[in-house]
């Protein structure tokens, strides 16, 4: 079982209505595998975010979604942001 606290900013933290998450999952899940799970647990309005979303996987930028995740990792779930 891999456990992993999910971090979401702005557009991503209104979708979802948390800002942060524990997560269980069986096996060595992917990155895409985790956002499976939280399309389903929050619905269609996270669903619409997050393929614009960037990822970071215990801060480090996640570029191939098939990339393992590991018990005690931290996903931030990074909508595009507008700034000045």
């Amino acid at each position: 079982m891999v456990r992993l606290t999910i971090r979401y900013f702005a557009g991503a933290r209104a979708a979802s209505g948390v800002s942060d998450e524990s997560l269980e999952l069986s096996g060595t899940p992917t990155v895409a595998q985790v956002l499976d799970a939280v399309r389903a647990r929050h619905g269609d309005g996270l669903g619409r975010v997050l393929p614009a979303c960037s990822f970071l996987l215990d801060g480090v930028a996640v570029r191939d979604r098939d990339t393992p995740v590991a018990t005690g990792a931290r996903l931030d779930v990074l909508p595009p942001f507008a700034g000045g």
